[in-house]
């Protein structure tokens, strides 16, 4: 069985991170497993480039200048929305048509189009689709927060500067619904609530939607002794150590501002005293000064973070990583630091209930209150009894999410996709 993984970068975005981890996983239990990205950032040789780069990096500008012009010429949600207007046919690769199986996962800015992934469909090849976010479900956004248009025609959508009833959203949409009625893939949700949430959907609620969590590799991650962990890093030995990691932190979805706010609130309640409390902080900021001039506690910024072992580190010299996600489709942070040991916090509003179990092996904040995200804080800094240890919190993760059980899942779907097609 060969498999094509195809992702539109292999190390940047969560989805990038997810699906390099599948391909390993793959591997490593006797499937054949390649990588076709637009964006290869490692000598990896199971990771294949597309070709042209002048001509793929004209695709990303071409549809962000629709994108731009459709929008008035306002640069407002410009990176926030993806219409897949160009991108490359991938049918006529060597890697394509030795693959037995197409697994889609985030495949936007230029990297497939609506009219290559009909292609793709066209193909004969069964295709799965993991969704990392909410784009193939939507007319045109990844995040669409609190609007539901998603469940009826994508029309008047808040991303556009000027919404209507025939926008940009609603005009893609009907281009996605005609796409699907001819050929569809078999869709997987990274958690359970991006899979209700994709079912009531008008473009996916007929369709049959898997649930598979990402691989967290034990290979990979590591439980280490916490003083030495705090001394490599050059963290403060006798404090209490938050971490926080995102790939933007000051993006608005991660909730950085939330937990700020919660760290005043367990200073004002005389619960911490700041000189008691250090925050680290992994991953990048734009507007570094204006960011962490809010934080109300010894801080350490250890930047973008793209060693498994230092993330392993991380997770070990920490006493709770903490999430304040507005949503999460499913978490990777909160599980990685489970495997290493670390109690989670996190609002309960979305993927994260398939990781955290609140009280055992974590804490699910009320969303969207930081008293509640405060508390969660508190609870994970006083040791509780009834939360798992260390050993149990990293056995108990890779019981869910280990390479073995995710690739055993997939493979699992794989099997079933071809029996079917060969049936037929």
């Amino acid at each position: 069985m060969k498999i094509l993984i195809v992702n539109t970068s292999e190390r940047t975005g969560g989805a990038a991170v997810a699906a390099g981890r599948l391909v390993e996983a793959l591997k490593n239990h006797g499937v054949k497993a390649k990588m076709l990205v637009r964006d290869k950032q490692t000598q990896n040789l199971c990771v294949t480039a597309l070709n042209h780069h002048l001509r793929n990096r004209w695709r990303f500008v071409w549809e962000r200048f629709v994108i731009w012009a459709a929008n008035r010429f306002s640069r407002h949600n410009l990176f926030a929305i993806d219409i897949a207007n160009t991108g490359t046919d991938i049918t006529s690769l060597p890697e394509f048509q030795e693959a037995d199986i197409i697994h889609l996962h985030w495949i936007n800015q230029g990297m497939l189009s609506l009219k290559s992934i009909r292609k793709i469909l066209a193909s004969g090849k069964p295709v799965v689709w993991t969704m990392h976010d909410f784009w193939p479900c939507t007319g045109i956004c990844h995040h669409p927060y609190d609007c539901e248009a998603f469940k009826t025609a994508c029309q008047c959508c808040p991303k556009l500067t000027h919404p209507s009833c025939n926008d940009l959203s609603h005009r893609v949409f009907l281009k996605k619904q005609r796409l699907l009625q001819q050929s569809s893939p078999h869709f997987v949700a990274v958690s359970h609530w991006l899979a209700e949430q994709a079912a009531q959907s008008m473009l996916l609620k007929q369709k049959t939607i898997s649930v598979i969590h990402n691989v967290i590799s034990a290979h990979v991650f590591s439980i280490y002794d916490r003083t030495e962990s705090r001394s490599q890093l050059q963290l403060p030995a006798r404090k209490f150590i938050i971490a926080f990691g995102a790939a933007r932190i000051d993006n608005p979805i991660k909730g950085f501002n939330q937990l700020v706010e919660a760290l005043h609130i367990l200073i004002r309640r005389g619960s911490f005293n700041a000189d008691e409390l250090h925050l680290v902080l992994f991953g990048t900021i734009k507007h570094t000064e204006e960011t962490c001039a809010q934080i109300p506690v010894s801080y350490t910024l250890l930047g973008l973070i793209d060693n498994n072992d230092t993330l392993s580190r991380i997770y070990s010299a920490a006493d709770v990583t903490v999430s304040a996600s507005a949503y999460e489709t499913f978490g990777q942070t909160l599980a990685e630091a489970q495997v290493c040991g670390c109690l989670p916090v996190s609002f309960g509003n979305s993927g994260q209930q398939d990781i955290i179990t609140h009280g055992r092996n974590g804490y699910l904040a009320s969303y969207p209150s930081t008293d509640s995200l405060a508390d969660g804080i508190e609870w994970a800094l006083h040791k509780p009894e009834d939360a798992l240890n260390p050993k149990q919190l990293r056995e108990d993760a890779l019981k869910r999410f280990s390479d073995a059980v995710i690739a055993r899942q997939y493979t699992d779907l794989y099997t079933n996709l071809l029996r079917t097609k060969h049936s037929s």
